[in-house]
């Protein structure tokens, strides 16, 4: 059997599921260079068919359960499975990825990277002392920080006190080839039947439906906006892709509102890039995010981007540029938003123009993939392995001099 030199980087994320993060995962594992890296990922809870979405066959994915086994049985199978695959690198994300700290380090791992990617609905502003605390007691089994926007950056250095040098920020990157503008004759194919059509104006949101991505403020802007009756609002159709545990709460309200027969849920969906394809305008309703990879993926296709002011959404949407930033919950600011988007398609067609422009200059997949592929780089070469024959050469040659003459 030929010997593997590749270096191992192990990934561990709390689930492998549909969602922002986890997309981003997906990316790097397909796209850095397979002759140069290998790559596992084991999750804290369980995957989904999310998986499947990895397009490299040696790529295992573990599901560890710790809902179901506990903590300590979970450090107890991370250790395991890190003696097991034998990692160069263990690279943690967000709060429950630090539980793989202390066994990768008391199994030998030689280096561990843990990356910070947003906020749990709990702690929006990163004030609350637990996470703010573990997160430091676990500092010195990391060797770098990478965090996905500047604000994450600045919790870490300012309220965790990692040194600035630990921290590298990265960026997510969109694949523009693939994410871009549809034509007219293409953009209503992945549409029900009699949901819309030419004429109307399509709002959507993609994301896991939970407390922290708020989606129910988007909801109650939208009936605001469809309860005046006018003959803008009558145009007005709603569309909220993702699945997760808001997703049944969500429905009851559109029925409360009276707004059910003008918004499709269609759950979670394979053909994100055709619905993105289908809609007029974008909306991130989050009550916190770290970088939005659908907001990314919005822009690449050339959408108007509605997007709360927080994290990382105020360094993709440039306002009044390529889109309007608004504040957390404010249903009445959005709603007005909207309003002037749907009566004026021009301002829709010259924002969406701006942020695809933006995403092809500063949000590239390349550059992101570049930026991680030099933070492994550093880590991996520090324990390349000596080539077998090197090795019997230089056992064959005794002793040498310290420097090789």
């Amino acid at each position: 059997m030929k010997n593997e030199t590749r270096p191992l980087v192990l990934h561990v994320i709390h689930h492998l599921v549909t969602g922002g993060m986890e997309n981003g995962l997906v990316n790097l594992i397909n796209h850095l260079p397979e002759n140069r890296f290998r790559h596992a990922v084991a999750c804290v809870e369980d995957f989904s068919d999310f998986r499947l979405r990895l397009t490299r066959s040696d790529t295992p994915v573990i599901a560890l359960h710790r809902s179901r086994v506990g903590v300590w049985r979970l450090r107890q199978g991370l250790f395991r499975l890190c003696r097991q695959l034998q990692p160069t690198i263990v690279h943690s994300r967000n709060q429950s990825g630090l539980d793989a700290l202390l066994p990768a380090r008391l199994a030998g791992v030689p280096h561990c990277i843990h990356g910070e990617h947003g906020w749990d609905v709990d702690d929006l502003a990163g004030r609350r002392v637990k996470p703010a605390l573990l997160r430091r007691l676990h500092s010195p089994l990391v060797d770098r920080y990478i965090t996905v926007s500047a604000e994450l950056r600045n919790y870490l250095v300012e309220r965790v006190g990692i040194s600035p040098g630990r921290v590298t920020q990265i960026i997510n990157g969109v694949d523009a080839v693939r994410y871009a503008p549809a034509t007219h004759a293409e953009r209503w194919q992945s549409l029900p039947a009699g949901f819309a059509g030419p004429g109307c104006v399509l709002i959507g949101t993609v994301g896991r439906l939970q407390p922290v991505k708020d989606q129910a403020t988007l909801l109650r802007a939208f009936a605001r906006l469809a309860k005046d009756g006018d003959e803008h609002a009558s145009r007005a159709r709603l569309v909220i892709v993702g699945d997760g545990p808001s997703g049944e709460s969500l429905r009851r309200l559109a029925a409360e509102l009276g707004v059910s027969s003008l918004i499709w849920f269609p759950g979670a969906v394979s053909n994100v890039r055709e619905l993105l394809q289908a809609f007029d305008v974008f909306v991130l309703p989050s009550l916190a995010e770290g970088i939005s990879n659908t907001l990314l993926e919005a822009m690449a296709t050339g959408l108007p981007l509605l997007a709360t002011a927080t994290g990382g959404n105020v360094e993709l949407v440039a306002d009044e540029i390529s889109g309007r930033l608004f504040q957390p919950r404010d249903v009445a600011g959005l709603s007005d938003l909207l309003r002037q988007y749907l009566v004026d398609p021009h301002r829709r067609q010259r924002h969406g123009s701006a942020a695809r422009e933006i995403a092809l200059a500063r949000f590239s997949l390349a550059t992101m993939l570049a930026n991680y592929q030099a933070v492994y780089e550093e880590f991996c070469d520090r324990h390349r392995p000596v080539p077998a024959t090197l090795v019997s050469r230089q056992s064959n040659c005794g002793a040498g001099r310290a420097d090789g003459g």
